[in-house]
């Protein structure tokens, strides 16, 4: 008894004095680097021009139905019902909220129960037999206990275990919304390439049909002597080669056509009824200057996000390192029942204890807690740089997507010209072809201009659909933070 109130007369003051000391960790939040404004020229705005989502941002799918095409929003569902990338970010959310409930836990006491049954002839008495020899009566034991344990959180430990795992659960489900984005972007793009590709197709049947019928024509007045036959070969050779270029654009359309059936898991015939319903071409929505900063754009973007609390559950990890090196102490203790079973008759004894009270002071282990230390701290530089990095980059996007939109939107006026001239030059070099006023080189020189001129614009409004995608998906595709933080909870389960 004495030595058990010594015992705590030590222990307690020594605790007192160690949980009042305080470990220092690395900051949970370092600064973006960001400009102050924008450094891509923006376009200017205009009285139609819907604004960009900053601020009050619509939901994710909005931003596709400015667009007012159902077939969109139909491939984007699906894409995002059968993608794995967010079947696997969802699976991460239920990790990372089971680990939380396991964190959380440590800080609580735990309570186990047990139930144990012995029967034997160990330590009963003896009684005599009708041979006048002893005989062990046999005894029967069972026990009912309740045991619990604590751990009191002197230095952190076990906090800073809590915080980590509450935001690597934020952060994977800032990633799950991040891998929405990601997917609905890869739609959209592989949707504008099959698109594109079907107006290339369009140019290059007619730019055929227009060949093979010169190549018609070209060989009657061979046949009728009125056309050299170098010139009739021409014809055909030109005729050939579109007629190669036309089946090569038919295998990328297919190409295209594979893609988007690999996304959304619809079959390719469903999906070739759907296309083929669906408008070609459909203008895009203009887009206002973005007049926040790229700190306020950048709250948007739930990548970068995710990154950020990275850096935050680094810290606590290297909190919890820290504290792992300094003195431990538990506190356990059990209540329970035992009954004797023996010749009929029983007894029933109560027990009882608190304690052991348990300080555990880590003395030598060969640098091992050190070294746990200094790899946390190695991890938390690691996330640093990576949450800069990501913040570079997002701006980078943003501005290259403005730089890409605005380019686009200048460039597409000439080339509309360009496409309306070279045509009016193509006909007109046509009937004075037709009518022995020009030679065949002069009209397969105008036309392989008229078609290069085709093929840019198509190229250019693939260019344009690109960098409208990328606008959206670079500013956050209609994410929000506060979205983030309110659905950890609800989050969806793999």
């Amino acid at each position: 008894m004495r030595l058990s109130r010594l015992s705590g007369a030590v222990t307690l003051p020594l605790c007192l004095v160690l949980a009042g000391c305080s470990l220092t960790r690395p900051p949970a939040a370092v600064p973006p680097p960001v400009p102050a404004q924008w450094n891509a020229p923006l376009p200017p705005p205009g009285p139609a021009a819907p604004p960009l989502p900053v601020g009050s941002i619509p939901a994710l799918t909005d931003w596709w139905r400015q667009l007012n095409d159902p077939l969109l929003d139909r491939l984007i569902a699906a894409a995002q019902t059968e993608s794995p990338t967010i079947a696997s970010a969802a699976a991460r959310i239920a990790e990372a909220r089971a680990t939380r409930v396991q964190s959380g836990a440590a800080l609580l006491p735990s309570l186990d129960a047990s139930l144990t049954g012995t029967r034997g002839n160990s330590g009963s008495r003896f009684g005599a037999s009708p041979t006048g020899g002893l005989i062990a009566v046999p005894i029967t034991t069972t026990q009912a206990t309740l045991q619990s344990s604590w751990e009191a959180d002197l230095f952190g430990r076990l906090r800073s275990d809590r915080e980590a795992a509450q935001t690597r659960l934020v952060s994977a489900d800032a990633k799950w919304h991040d891998a929405r984005v990601s997917v609905a972007a890869e739609t959209a793009n592989a949707y504008f390439a099959e698109r594109a590709c079907i107006q290339q197709l369009t140019v290059s049947e007619s730019d055929t049909r227009s060949r093979s019928e010169t190549a018609r024509l070209s060989d009657l007045s061979s046949q009728a002597g009125f056309t050299a036959p170098a010139d009739a070969a021409l014809a055909r050779a030109s005729a050939s080669d579109a007629s190669g270029r036309l089946s090569q654009q038919r295998a990328q359309c297919d190409v295209q056509r594979k893609a988007l059936v690999a996304l959304t898991g619809i079959d390719e015939p469903e999906l070739a009824v759907q296309l083929a319903a669906s408008p070609v071409q459909q203008a895009l929505p203009n887009v206002q200057a973005v007049a926040s900063v790229p700190a306020e754009m950048l709250v948007q973007r739930p990548d970068v996000y995710a990154n950020e609390l990275g850096v935050a559950a680094a810290s606590a990890e290297v909190g919890s390192a820290e504290a792992a090196r300094y003195p431990r102490l538990t506190l356990q203790g059990s209540v329970g029942r035992t009954t004797f079973r023996l010749a009929g008759q029983a007894q029933s004894l109560d027990t009882w204890s608190i304690g052991p009270v348990t300080l555990t002071v880590p003395l030598f282990d060969g640098g091992t807690r050190r070294a746990n230390v200094e790899s946390a701290k190695a991890r938390y530089a690691e996330a640093v740089s990576a949450y800069r990095g990501s913040v570079r980059q997002a701006v980078r996007e943003v501005e290259e997507a403005l730089v890409n939109l605005q380019s686009t939107d200048a460039r597409a006026s000439d080339a509309d010209s360009a496409v309306k001239n070279y045509q009016a030059a193509f006909d007109a070099m046509q009937a004075r072809y037709k009518s022995g006023l020009a030679s065949l080189i002069e009209l397969e020189d105008v036309r392989r201009t008229l078609y290069a001129a085709q093929t840019a614009r198509v190229a250019l409004q693939r260019e344009r659909a690109n960098a409208w995608v990328a606008l959206y998906r670079t500013t956050g595709g209609g994410w929000t933070r506060a979205a983030s933080l309110t659905s950890s909870s609800s989050a969806p389960s793999p």
